[in-house]
């Protein structure tokens, strides 16, 4: 009986000091409502917190001043799964930043300042299944790769944000993709719209209200159009254009080659005119030879 409490309690005094080490590695200002939690949210922040416990899981930061994500700073947090960063002044984030965290599920940048999503800024990052990316009004570049490598990725949010087109490559690159979210964007009504709209067309039913309320502005008058109002006929135009546009690829292919092969034969032809000429006076000479 006595072993078994002298066991006891040395695994108590042991689970106490590892929450008591756990306690003072809080982050000052910040709260630790579990192990595994870290919440420094609205806490006036304008660089991340010193002292982040590396087994942290949940990283709530949102509602702070905090302007950029140093590159190197999840290369030690390999337990993040949560990380809010909503409501700060996020201008930018440098393609890596995130890829070194392979258990990252839920990451939020919404309402932020980002201006565009560049190539490789999610790569290898395969657990991640939600992403926010909407109310960042300076938004408006989202490289067609952005979420290249995202095999996991169900909800993407690119809501109310300053996109006027975005290529339909970006998202046919997502096979888990359930939900999208791109209401509230100035997109055009252009002819780089029209595989966009084909796309949305088909997937209406990823967006949470289909397309209504998504809205575009033609090119010629800047007139807003609700898309529900628009079909397939409305781009016939670019489609017209971009046959058009084959069609002169094809003649011109077709006039190069043929410029190639006139300019062949006439070279072939007079190679062979000139090693005529040079057999028939070497000939020549050789009779003169005999006589």
């Amino acid at each position: 009986m006595l072993p078994c409490v002298c066991w006891l309690q040395r695994l108590l005094a042991l689970l106490s000091a590892v929450l008591l080490t756990r306690g003072e590695n809080c982050p000052a200002s910040c709260l630790c409502p579990d192990p595994h939690t870290v919440d420094c949210s609205g806490r006036g922040l304008t660089r991340l917190p010193d002292s982040i416990p590396l087994d942290v899981r949940r990283l709530l930061l949102s509602d702070n001043w905090i302007p950029r994500i140093p590159s190197d700073f999840l290369v030690l947090y390999s337990d993040l799964v949560y990380l809010d960063l909503r409501n700060n002044s996020l201008s930018h984030i440098e393609p890596g930043t995130l890829s070194t965290s392979s258990r990252l599920v839920f990451l939020d940048l919404g309402s932020n300042n980002l201006t565009e999503i560049p190539k490789g800024t999610f790569g290898e990052s395969r657990s991640l299944i939600k992403l926010r990316l909407g109310n960042n009004p300076y938004l408006s570049m989202v490289n067609e790769d952005a979420f290249l490598g995202l095999t996991s990725l169900r909800e993407l949010e690119l809501e109310r944000n300053a996109l006027s087109g975005l290529q339909v490559g970006a998202l046919s690159q997502l096979p888990s993709l359930r939900v999208v979210r791109l209401e509230g964007n100035p997109w055009v009504c252009d002819c780089n719209f029209a595989n966009l709209f084909a796309w949305l067309m088909e997937n209406s039913h990823k967006l949470p209200n289909g397309v209504e309320g998504m809205e575009c502005s033609l090119p010629t008058d800047g007139r807003r159009v609700p898309l529900s109002q628009l079909s397939q006929d409305s781009f016939r135009e670019c489609q017209i254009t971009l046959t058009l546009t084959d069609f002169l690829i094809i003649i011109f292919s077709g006039i190069s080659v043929s410029v190639a092969a006139i300019m062949a034969s006439f070279f072939l032809a007079s190679t062979v005119h000139c090693f005529q000429r040079w057999s028939k006076g070497n000939k020549g000479e050789e009779e003169e030879t005999e006589e």
